[in-house]
């Protein structure tokens, strides 16, 4: 299975993205800004290909095996992301709920005169994670390509 992330906007604190799962649109994503300079916690993550398996230790998957008990067989964890460490997809809506993972959503709100945000992220979170871990869970090898299609200013 192939995801890829396409980041589209760049503001102060956040970047917006769409995700695709084997080229098809699944739904909104949200970073942390751009930095030259690895700030932790507050810097989105290098363009690049990762694997991406499922954690099943950590306090993530606890609190996500509470919230989502119907469907949660681990994290969805970027592996091998230069200078990261655990970074994940899950829910959320603005930068703060992320220190460097993708957020889902179903929705989205520009970031050009205002922070960034994604809605419904609970439900996007919902439909794309089931696909993801049983493609996993099968023994498919599932990559992540996050790419930018920012232009330099």
């Amino acid at each position: 299975m192939r995801l890829v992330a396409e980041r589209f906007s760049g503001g102060t604190d956040d970047t917006l993205g769409l995700l695709f799962i084997d080229g098809h649109f699944a739904c909104f994503t949200l970073e942390d800004e751009f930095r030259e300079v690895k700030v932790p916690g507050e810097t989105c993550i290098p363009v690049g290909t990762y694997d991406v398996e499922l954690r099943t230790v950590g306090g993530l998957t606890q609190k996500y095996q509470q919230m989502f008990p119907h469907i949660h067989k681990g994290m969805l964890w970027l592996r091998a992301v230069p200078n990261f460490r655990w970074i994940y997809i899950h829910v959320g809506n603005r930068d703060e709920h992320t220190d460097g993972c993708i957020l889902v959503g179903d929705t989205c709100q520009q970031n050009v005169t205002e922070d960034g945000f994604v809605g419904g992220s609970r439900s996007a979170y919902e439909r794309i994670y089931p696909p993801i871990a049983a493609a996993i869970l099968r023994g498919e090898r599932v990559t992540i390509e996050v790419k930018d299609s920012l232009e330099e200013a």
